[in-house]
């Protein structure tokens, strides 16, 4: 899976935890709780879509290299290159 097709899955699997949000407003740099509104519940959820979806393994210490969508990317590409 390329970066763009990482960034685009985790831009739907935030959808389908934050429906109101546009995908195309979703900063790349900044806090995905904080600029969206989630809760821990929620970012949660979020984690646990993108393990469902991608097979990843995603333990409670890394959840804060999820908390940016490039820091997202980053972690989930070495994370799939790992078990590729």
């Amino acid at each position: 899976m390329n970066e763009q097709e990482l960034r685009q899955t985790i831009l739907e699997v935030l959808g389908e935890i934050a429906p109101e949000v546009d995908p195309a407003t979703v900063p790349p740099d900044k806090d995905l709780r904080a600029e969206l509104d989630l809760d821990s519940m929620d970012f949660l959820n979020f984690t646990i879509a993108l393990h469902e979806r991608l097979g990843v393994d995603i333990p409670e210490a890394d959840l804060p290299k999820l908390f940016t969508l490039d820091g997202g990317v980053a972690y989930l590409r070495g994370k799939l290159a790992k078990a590729g």
